[in-house]
């Protein structure tokens, strides 16, 4: 089988295309014929040694995917052969990723992909979506859960509403009853944040953010989903409603920031991070079981008409895929490893 794998830390140049045995099942796995695997900005991080180093002789890259369950090792009684599933966070703590025909993974990190949603949609779901719920439930106010109606009455901010997890921010929360107000840099991000499901759209390289939240949320925002708190806790505090809850869910490499304390203090804030990988069990499989009802409800399609543009890469050509989305590229990258 074909995969792709890199042996050193650095640029997409030590990515490499390869010829591998296909994968054993061992008990408690399943092993999956990946159709498509998402690429995200943790792969290219991964891969150049910024969040970590090289931890095995050879890494097979990428987190997410969504394919067929090819066979299942013994104990596994979930799965059949045939099966469409999604994956999640395969390559956190393995060699193994979704980059390659073949993957064996244990059974808890598939889930059965709903049957009206695409392969495109469950490999986007994994790190945005499941990053995304956790940014919207871990407020002492709640939710814990997501699913129609349980942000009723809640204002939503999404500071970066073009990005992958600020796009799930946004279906999830429109999904869920909320008011769903969300920042972006362009007129074509502001068209796309709107196609997600964003009830208010602020471009906040022509608007005045604080003004414009405090005019749309006399109240505030009670959730504030954030991309960069280094540039945006100055907005975010004077629209943040008392007992508001921040959730940072990225970083930037000289982020070192002061805390506001009395400000803070005043309104009861709430801030908390977001690392996917080591959420903790409960509210790992909260996010794994609403974002599978979601998916199933259509509420997390992708595609320029859903708010989150395709970008489509062949598997000899991921370290293409990896200069996209590290430059940045507006939409979601995708390889597409083998036909349906």
């Amino acid at each position: 089988m074909k995969a792709v794998v890199y042996r050193s830390t650095g640029g997409p140049e030590v990515l490499r295309l390869v010829e591998r045995d296909l994968p054993v099942v061992a008990p408690g796995q399943v092993r999956v014929r990946v159709v498509v695997s998402g690429v995200n900005p943790t792969d290219w991080r991964s891969r150049s040694g910024q969040s970590s180093a090289l931890r095995f002789e050879e890494q097979v890259p990428h987190q997410d995917g969504a394919g067929f369950v090819d066979a299942v090792g013994d104990g596994v009684q979930d799965f059949s052969p045939g099966q469409r599933v999604w994956l999640w966070d395969v390559a956190f703590d393995s060699p193994a990723g979704t980059a390659q025909e073949f993957v064996s993974v244990p059974a808890r990190h598939v889930i059965p992909l709903p049957d009206g949603a695409s392969f495109d949609v469950g490999a986007s779901l994994g790190i945005p979506a499941l990053t995304a719920h956790r940014t919207l439930t871990t407020s002492a106010r709640g939710p814990r859960r997501l699913g129609p109606g349980t942000m009723t009455g809640r204002t939503v901010l999404v500071q970066g509403g073009a990005g992958s997890v600020g796009h799930a921010a946004i279906q999830l929360a429109a999904w869920s009853g909320a008011t769903v107000l969300a920042t972006v840099s362009s007129p074509e991000k502001a068209e796309l944040a709107r196609a997600a499901g964003a009830d208010h759209v602020i471009d906040y390289r022509t608007e005045d953010v604080a003004a414009r939240v405090s005019q749309l949320a006399p109240g505030g925002a009670h959730h504030i989903v954030e991309v960069d708190l280094g540039a945006n806790l100055t907005t975010d505090l004077p629209v943040l409603a008392h007992g508001g809850n921040i959730n940072v869910y990225s970083y930037g490499d000289a982020d070192r920031l002061p805390i506001p304390s009395r400000e803070m203090l005043v309104k009861n804030v709430q801030l908390d991070f977001t690392f996917t990988y080591t959420t903790d069990p409960e509210s790992k499989a909260n996010a794994l079981a609403d974002v599978h009802a979601a998916a199933a409800d259509g509420a997390l399609e992708v595609g320029a008409e859903h708010g989150l543009p395709i970008h489509r890469y062949e598997l000899d050509h991921v370290a293409d895929a990896h200069r996209a989305v590290e430059r940045g590229v507006l939409g979601k990258v995708l390889v597409e490893v083998a036909p349906e």
